[in-house]
């Protein structure tokens, strides 16, 4: 087993759990929703986000692959691992509501939690970069134009979507976020 395979255990068992907290939780308030006499109404924002994060979790894993060589076992290592994405494990959990079916609006739920959640990923982004930046192996994919470019609109995508106000603008800015990924996974 080589060193990135066994941090790479721990970062995937805590990633993975992350995906399964959004899937669940869609899950959760499609089975709300459903319900005899269910008022609940799920929305766009509430199911955006939780898109959002799915598709960050999996630009992550993704660039934990570019980061193989660099990465050794050790204390260190180990603890960034577990609060990297133990935060990515929070900003999921928080997506969805526990319980959807007490609530009227999803909508209502974004709009509670959107700060944080994106606040978290933000901080992860900003993290992740400052990451690459600081190993020479690393920072040579930060120079790209297009790198950078598409890293500078997802930081001000999720800025954008944090300040926004309103259920038209906020379905914009969610909707432009899950557009930058899917751009970049298709094409």
């Amino acid at each position: 087993m080589s060193e990135f395979e066994f941090i790479f255990a721990l970062f995937g068992l805590l990633l993975g759990l992350s995906i399964v907290e959004v899937l669940g939780g869609l899950a959760r308030a499609i089975e709300a929703r459903l319900r005899p006499g269910a008022t609940m109404r799920i929305g766009w924002l509430t199911p955006l986000l939780g898109i959002f994060v799915l598709l960050d979790l999996l630009s992550f894993w993704g660039a934990a692959w570019v980061s193989r060589d660099v990465v050794g076992v050790s204390g260190h290592s180990m603890m960034a691992v577990t609060v990297f994405a133990g935060a990515y494990y929070l900003a999921a959990h928080l997506v969805f509501p526990r319980e959807p079916g007490e609530l009227a609006d999803l909508d209502a739920h974004y709009f509670r939690v959107r700060r944080i959640v994106l606040g978290v990923m933000l901080g992860l982004l900003i993290c992740q970069i400052a990451f690459y930046a600081s190993v020479p192996e690393l920072a040579v994919n930060l120079q790209r134009p297009l790198a950078a470019g598409l890293a500078v609109v997802l930081l001000v995508l999720m800025i954008a979507a944090m300040v926004v106000r309103g259920r038209t603008a906020s379905i914009a800015m969610m909707v432009a976020l899950v557009a930058r990924y899917l751009v970049v996974y298709l094409f």
